[in-house]
């Protein structure tokens, strides 16, 4: 499955249009997280708990995002973008959608 930030697959195109797909996960901080990232804020640095989890919910995010596309026979997603949101005191959702699409080689 193609995935990309732009209206076109580069050497293809579009000949199919399914619409709008999307895929999200909500997340909780964690206590022990929580802790190592205020002792991080004394000396600076990044905050690998945090850096996993949210590659983790971005995973899982475009994982399910892509599994609609291709329910809907689309071969690639055009377009995706990613937001987040605070649904809850220490939860967020990581949310992407995109244009599900069917490309074809260039002739």
């Amino acid at each position: 499955m193609i995935m990309t930030n732009v209206e076109a697959v580069p050497g293809k195109r579009i000949v199919e249009h399914y619409g709008l797909v999307a895929g999200s996960t909500v997340r909780a901080k964690h206590v022990g997280r929580d802790i190592m990232a205020n002792l991080k804020n004394l000396v600076g640095g990044e905050l690998k708990g945090y850096t996993s989890l949210l590659n983790d919910a971005r995973e899982q995010a475009m994982s399910r995002m892509l599994e609609q596309a291709q329910a809907l026979g689309a071969n690639a997603v055009v377009n995706v973008r990613f937001s987040t949101s605070s649904v809850a005191q220490g939860a967020s959702e990581l949310y992407v959608y995109g244009t599900a699409v069917l490309v074809e080689d260039d002739d």
